[in-house]
């Protein structure tokens, strides 16, 4: 009877660990597939308390959640030859957890490499432009790759594909960067034409406003007076009316076109006289004010000086003229001075050595003046 009881109580014990080792905890976001004997069971589990043989039977689970895969950095060439380096990210999940264990081992990196290949197929079909400006057309494009040879045969489905970054060379930045600021500039150009443009139309119409009311012209003047006087400054313009420049302008050609043709004037401080020469005649150029000269002050009275008359000097014995030949002096009785080269003291030696004996009173008196 011990015995039985023992017995009974081993299977028992035996049968709840069996029990236990058959039950299988299936969570809400997973699949169970189980194989019997290395053979698929057409039943997928679902979730909750699952209980399977403990002998022959082992269960699999597959997450159906959606995934997220960072594919790396990848170096590739553009449609207009660009070098360029781009990453993205993939989104997927799995819609049938029987195709995704057995038509495919290690489906995150089969879905891996398939994004890295597609993602060089699509780059190199785009220009530069496009990837930049583009990138959901690049997205879907990208995503319609994937889906080919993942959906249907592994049971994967890939929901979403996105471009993380594209990385360009040093020299394309730079070239790209004043591509971006003459396209600013010129948006800047235009913008401000267009505004000059409607100012211009703006002030036309005030002006034509103000030409049909004269009063309003004024008004305006003194308006701008009033602007600039209330900064306190110490220079005050005002503007000069066109109009009234071109009243000045209208009467000097007036005046012009009835004066005569000028002559030449003799110059200021001098008779005319018949046997001068007149300047020819200048014609009138219409516009142009020829200015009269200036009065010239006559010259005041040069006071002369007294001067008593001299007495003239009688000559005392014959007078001889020294005359000039070939250079040389004459005295005399026709003798030779001395050359021209000689000094002064000679010739003056000669002079008292030939002079006559006996002088005068008279004589003695105006030797002198004589002499020189």
């Amino acid at each position: 009877m011990g015995v039985l009881i023992i017995v009974l109580v081993v299977l028992a014990l035996a049968g709840l660990v069996l029990l236990a080792m058959g039950l299988r905890n299936v969570q809400q976001y997973e699949k169970g597939v189980v194989f019997r004997f290395g053979r698929l069971l057409p039943d997928i589990r679902g979730p909750g308390l699952r209980v399977i043989r403990p002998i022959g039977d082992r269960m699999q689970k597959v997450s159906v959640q959606t995934q997220v895969l960072g594919i790396p950095p990848q170096g590739s060439i553009t449609a207009d030859n660009v070098t360029l380096t781009v990453d993205a990210v993939v989104y997927f999940r799995v819609t049938d957890p029987v195709k995704a264990l057995v038509n495919v081992r290690d489906y995150p990196s089969a879905v891996s490499q398939i994004a890295q290949t597609s993602l060089r197929a699509v780059i190199g079909r785009a220009d530069l432009d496009t990837l930049l400006s583009d990138r959901d057309h690049i997205n879907s494009e990208l995503k319609k790759v994937m889906d080919a040879p993942t959906e249907e045969p592994w049971g994967l489905r890939i929901e979403r594909v996105e471009i993380k970054d594209i990385a360009l060379p040093e020299s394309m930045m730079r070239s790209m960067s004043k591509q971006a600021e003459a396209e600013r500039e010129r948006r800047a150009r235009v913008i401000a034409a267009d505004g000059e443009f409607q100012a211009s139309q703006r002030l036309s119409d005030a002006a034509a406003t103000m030409a049909d009311t004269p009063g309003a012209l004024q008004l305006r003047l003194l308006q701008t007076v009033v602007d600039v006087s209330a900064e306190k400054n110490s220079t005050l313009v005002m503007p000069f009316p066109v109009e009234m420049l071109r009243f000045f302008e209208r009467q000097s050609r007036e005046t012009d076109d009835d004066t005569p043709a000028r002559r030449s004037v003799p110059l200021p401080g001098r008779a005319a006289h018949p046997g001068d020469h007149e300047l020819p005649e200048v014609p009138a150029i219409p516009g142009l004010v020829v200015p009269a000269a200036p009065p010239v002050p006559a010259a005041p009275p040069v006071p002369v000086a007294f001067v008593p008359p001299v007495p003239p000097v009688e000559p005392v014995g014959p007078v001889v003229p020294v005359l000039h030949l070939s250079g040389e002096r004459v005295g005399f009785g026709g003798g030779r001075i001395g050359a021209p080269v000689a000094g002064r003291a000679a010739v003056a030696r000669e002079r008292r050595d030939n002079w006559p004996t006996q002088p005068g009173p008279d004589q003695e008196r105006d030797a002198t003046p004589a002499a020189g």
